[in-house]
């Protein structure tokens, strides 16, 4: 510990962490030369200016992000301990609420693992790290995962954005075991099959379990177009719960191959359809058809992924809106979500609004959701709230 490296907070630059932020900016701290000589991913020793210790971060000069508070005890030992403890942690709260082993087990900051996830398919575990420090001790987290769990695979993951900004280029690595084929996963009484080698992400969204099963309660004995269906949650939850029929829309031909085992397993393939397809295309083809569905739900992937796609982002929203509520029957139901966390809770509930209106329909609010509680936000970070749905009851 003695030899951890140190950073200093400019002057005055300690309200907002002591305020009980998570994150660290490069312009808050002095950023001499032996401060960018330390090498990306490092567990630094965080002090005030006039040199007090405040905290534990994993430090990356490379990143407008450079420092992520680990913990405020600035001598605590950093090992597979430490991350098992905070693991048993989360691993209490995911029993209470889920029940069934298959969940986020930790979501980043607000489990204590900034910049890092791991979902959990019961004996396979997938570590998703998009911070260098979540890179660097992915082998400490793995060995405390295997202590904890002793768990069939461990699959470490991590590509896109987050990454990039990092300065970290993709990975994927097996620390334990492997996989030779899909996994299965249960949620709401119902099965599937994800990829966590090769699907998007870590395989499935658990963070809309939530959201599918209030679709389900509200399309029981009724039609169902699940748009962006990736894998067939919406609507193979839907026609579980009782859905009268369901159309599953995505481009994916491999995504709808999977969403078609689901609905076999489940004993609902013949109530389900699939159509490949662009969703804006496919919707405004429905619409000129005449297609109406009592329930529509649009999940689509990032509009918004950096603040510089904000506008034409908006405007794809409000696009998706307008095209999805021509295809919801009267007195329907329209479920529109959102996992852009620059897209802001109340910019997508306006431009909701402007597309509905633009068909001349009416909308009533009746839900404002987000993930599932086996994603938590750190109270500190109202940003990291990224998944937003809004219900609507179309007239």
């Amino acid at each position: 510990m003695s030899k951890r490296p140190t950073i200093h907070l400019k002057s005055g630059e300690d309200r907002r962490i002591l305020g009980g932020h998570p994150w660290v900016y490069s312009n808050e701290l002095q950023m001499t030369p032996e401060a960018k000589a330390i090498p990306a991913g490092s567990i630094v020793t965080l002090r005030h200016a006039d040199g007090r210790p405040l905290a534990l971060a994993l430090f990356n000069p490379r990143s407008l992000i450079a420092g992520r508070i680990i913990t405020r005890d600035c001598g605590a030992v950093i090992d597979s301990t430490f991350w098992q403890a905070r693991l048993e942690r989360a691993l209490a709260l995911r029993e209470r609420l889920i029940g069934v082993p298959h969940y986020r087990l930790v979501h980043a900051e607000a489990d204590g693992f900034p910049g890092c996830v791991i979902d959990r398919y019961d004996d396979v575990f997938v570590i998703e790290a998009s911070s260098a420090g979540m890179d660097r001790e992915a082998s400490e987290i793995a060995a405390a995962l295997d202590a904890l769990f002793q768990p069939r695979v461990i699959l470490l993951r991590g590509d896109g954005p987050a990454r990039e900004l990092e300065g970290l280029p993709p990975r994927q690595e097996y620390l334990k075991g492997s996989l030779a084929e899909a996994v299965a996963v249960s949620e709401n009484d119902c099965r599937f099959v994800a990829d966590p080698a090769a699907g998007q992400k870590t395989g499935w969204f658990f963070d809309q379990r939530d959201n599918r099963a209030l679709v389900a309660r509200l399309a029981r004995g009724r039609s169902l177009l699940d748009a962006y269906c990736y894998m067939g949650g919406f609507a193979v939850t839907a026609l579980k719960g009782g859905a009268a029929s369901a159309l599953a829309l995505d481009r994916s031909a491999p995504a709808l191959e999977r969403a078609g085992e689901a609905a076999r397993l489940n004993g609902v393939a013949a109530a389900f359809t699939a159509r490949q397809g662009e969703a804006f295309d496919v919707l405004e083809e429905l619409a000129r058809a005449g297609r109406r569905f009592d329930v529509v739900v649009a999940d689509p992937p990032a509009f918004v992924k950096s603040r510089k796609d904000f506008h034409q982002g908006a405007r794809a929203y409000r696009k998706l809106a307008r095209l999805a509520a021509a295809c919801v029957a009267p007195d329907g139901i329209l479920m529109l979500c959102s996992c852009s966390h620059n897209m802001p809770a109340d910019e997508l509930l306006r431009q909701a609004q402007r597309g509905i209106h633009e068909t001349g329909r009416h909308a009533r609010l009746l839900y404002q959701t987000g993930a599932a509680p086996d994603h938590p936000v750190h109270p500190g970070l109202p940003e990291s709230a990224y998944l937003k749905a809004l219900t609507f009851a179309i007239e």
